[in-house]
């Protein structure tokens, strides 16, 4: 997100970041490796890879370069980037811009139905794994690999603790805001974990027939695609053969963020490939089992209690624990198939809590706006210097 540098407020500016970047207003610059495009708000940017990629664990300093180019850019508007899922003052009733350039009528079209001047709407910031998958076959393994992580997302990377100038009491905010962000038509979303179907046959029947049945009413331009409608914690993209998994909070730096990646595929691989369960006990799983579980985790972060006996004997733990220690267990189940270069940020997430954890223990029950623009600040400078926020 792009905020004022003085006082951290949101500056909704990224046309003229792009302007000055391309000569002339786009709204998607490829700069290398990685592109730049604009989001549903005019404060926020998104870098992503251009293109799939094999190389992940150079990734963290390709994004860290964009960073740094793009502060260098915005640093004569008086504005930088500031990490975290959600700004911890903005009103979203007031502070909310929209988009108003190209693809501006799809967001007025969300905003007539949805009214986007709401937290889980114009104030989220989130990373978006995308995995491949070749045929149904990839894609049942695949698939009933990522519902059963899903759940445990929270616990490893919440980074949303405050919102306009509050405690939440939510670990993770955004993904509390986003469980119900479009209640209007609630086929949209379902139970944020995907339903247990695992061919594109059934994902269309159980999932994509009812997201167009229910949105035909309010689309009556006929502008809205059932696949980005679809906005569960992970969604299945058959026109590109991908999966992509939603619930990751951004963290304080590309570091951070990158190490859990790698991480959370690492753990899908061994799913996936059946070395921690076989493929009929993870699909074996209803959304709302597996969802009670998320839930839980967005409210208490590593410090949710998991007692499902079921679930934690997918990852062969046999008594209720933490999420934190289920988290440890699976890093130890991963580590040697992970680059010891992701080693120190995952160790420090995991012994020292999540970066909404780490928030917390900065602010000191002091949230004050000029203590909430101190800790803010420091994290500001871990994402320019792509360091890890230790309190």
């Amino acid at each position: 997100m792009l905020v004022n540098t003085t006082n951290l407020s949101v500056a909704p500016i990224v046309d003229e970041l792009l302007t000055i970047k391309n000569g002339v207003l786009t709204s998607d610059v490829e700069n290398g490796a990685i592109a730049w495009s604009n989001e549903l708000v005019a404060h926020v940017i998104e870098l992503k890879t251009n293109g799939p990629t094999k190389h992940i664990n150079q990734l963290s300093d390709v994004f860290h370069k964009n960073i740094q180019e793009i502060n260098a850019l915005l640093k004569p508007l008086n504005t930088k980037l500031l990490p975290t899922a959600a700004h911890p003052l903005m009103n979203p009733l007031t502070d909310t811009q929209l988009w108003k350039h190209s693809y501006s009528e799809v967001y007025a079209l969300y905003n007539r139905i949805f009214n986007c001047k709401g937290h889980g709407w114009s104030n989220v910031q989130s990373t978006h794994i995308n995995l491949p998958f070749y045929n149904d076959a990839e894609f049942e393994k695949l698939h009933a690999a990522i519902r059963i992580i899903l759940p445990l997302i929270p616990a490893l990377c919440a980074s949303s603790p405050i919102l306009e100038g509050k405690k939440t009491g939510f670990k993770d905010s955004r993904l509390e805001h986003y469980k119900t962000n479009q209640k209007e038509i609630p086929q949209l979303t379902g139970k944020i974990i995907p339903e247990p179907v695992f061919t594109k046959v059934a994902y269309n029947k159980v999932i994509f027939k009812p997201i167009k049945k229910a949105i035909k009413p309010y689309d009556t331009e006929r502008v809205l695609d059932h696949l980005f409608l679809n906005s569960r914690g992970a969604i299945a993209r058959f026109d590109r053969n991908a999966i992509e998994i939603r619930l990751v909070d951004i963290q304080e730096c590309p570091k951070a963020d990158i190490a859990i990646c790698v991480l959370i595929i690492e753990v899908i691989k061994h799913l996936a490939t059946h070395k921690i369960a076989p493929l009929d006990v993870q699909k074996s799983f209803t959304e709302t089992a597996l969802f009670d579980v998320l839930n839980n985790c967005i409210k208490y972060g590593e410090d949710s209690v998991i007692s499902n006996l079921d679930y934690l004997k997918v990852f062969n733990i046999h008594k209720k624990t933490t999420a934190k220690n289920v988290w440890k267990h699976l890093f130890e189940i991963a580590k040697l198939n992970i680059d010891s270069s992701h080693y120190t940020a995952l160790n420090t997430i995991l012994q020292q809590g999540t970066l909404s954890t780490r928030i917390l223990k900065a602010m000191n029950n002091n949230v004050s706006k000029s203590n909430i623009e101190a800790v803010y600040g420091l994290l500001a400078n871990c994402l320019h210097n792509n360091t890890m926020f230790i309190p």
